[in-house]
């Protein structure tokens, strides 16, 4: 064993002796006042009531990739069932090799977040599944089109009507959106060691874990990341204290100031949720950032103006990883074959 292993350990150690003289229910009770666990069932949408019908339609629709003009790229292209809903690219691949201007965000647990995209402009999932669809360097394509397209095979038609009964004309492109949201709503990630902890688990956390925790709330890591999801309730600039370089903060994007035009809200962005956090790199709007420790060392440095030594980065990076859940198992489905009617594949690039 290393001296530096040695220190550490006893570091550790000597803290986890310190919590069990009664700061480990102190500190459970902590938690309890700014996390909550992640359900084990999708919670549910007021204004867009789930049915086996609608789900298996939303499903259908994220794995779709002709809502897309070149016929390639789904939901499930950049935010990836296999891959904790992300992607693992700096910024996604879109229509024509167009590359976005930011990371994509996870589905996964996305239903808790106060708004939707990075900087808040779509209020709900129904309304960000719309988004993609017409964004030119993404699936470039319009809802004229994806009523053409979904009308053309029969299976489409038939499951909108199960899904919307009540509608006179139930091929829409809100109520596709609206399916592809109550799918999203489902894409749960329960039953991570944090959430057993919430529960009253105490054993659930490792002794550097619970260190980790403690540093968490008692650094301020919180006053940003609290809630169901740790995050995803609120916009901060990026750089409160110290400002980061050019690579990690374009100039030119400005987050949420392009949505609400107000002074303040310059290079703010919706804090990321950190619901499995280890399992999504890279991090950042930016994407520059692929280690998970050194994204802590930037948030200290930039959000809390503090210098977290290593064996704080080190027990916060344990934590985080605390913040796995249970991946959902997702099965392919099989989509309905084109007709003659269908639509056929626009490959080129905007303005070629």
């Amino acid at each position: 064993m290393t001296l530096r292993i040695l220190i550490s350990s006893l570091a550790i150690a000597a803290w986890t002796a310190g919590l069990s003289w009664g700061g480990q229910e102190t500190l459970l009770e902590q938690s309890r006042s700014y996390f909550e666990p992640i359900p084990t069932a999708a919670p549910e949408l007021a204004a867009n009531p789930a049915t086996p019908e609608k789900l298996l339609l939303g499903r259908m629709l994220y794995f779709e990739p002709r809502l897309s003009a070149s016929s390639l790229i789904s939901c499930q292209t950049c935010h990836n069932v296999g891959l904790a809903g992300a992607d693992m690219q700096e910024t996604s691949v879109g229509h024509g090799w167009q590359k976005g201007p930011r990371n994509a965000p996870t589905t996964y647990n996305s239903v808790f977040n106060t708004a939707q995209f990075w900087d808040g402009r779509a209020k709900d999932l129904m309304e960000q599944a719309k988004g993609p669809v017409q964004a030119s360097v993404e699936m470039n394509n319009t809802p004229e089109q994806v009523l053409v397209t979904l009308n053309s095979m029969p299976e489409y038609v038939e499951l909108f009507k199960k899904s919307f009964p009540k509608d006179k004309e139930p091929v829409t492109f809100d109520n596709m959106a609206r399916a592809i949201e109550v799918f999203e709503a489902t894409l749960l990630t329960p039953n991570a060691p944090f959430d057993r902890f919430l529960k009253g688990d105490k054993k659930a956390l490792s002794a550097i874990e619970t260190q980790g925790l403690d540093l968490f709330i008692n650094k301020g890591c919180v006053g940003c990341h609290s809630g169901v999801n740790i995050g995803g309730t609120g916009y901060f600039p990026f750089g409160v204290v110290e400002k980061p370089g050019a690579e990690l903060l374009p100039e030119g994007d400005t987050g949420r100031f392009q949505v609400t035009n107000t002074a303040g809200d310059e290079y703010a962005f919706r804090s990321p949720p950190l619901r499995n956090i280890a399992l999504t790199p890279p991090y950042f709007h930016s994407g520059k950032v692929w280690s998970l420790i050194e994204s802590v060392r930037i948030m200290g440095s930039s959000q809390l103006g503090m210098a977290l030594n290593e064996e704080e980065s080190s027990a916060i990076t344990a934590f985080l990883k605390t913040l796995t859940g249970e991946q959902p198992v997702i099965e392919h489905p099989v989509l309905p074959p084109q007709t003659d009617r269908t639509p056929r594949p626009v490959l080129t690039s905007p303005g070629v």
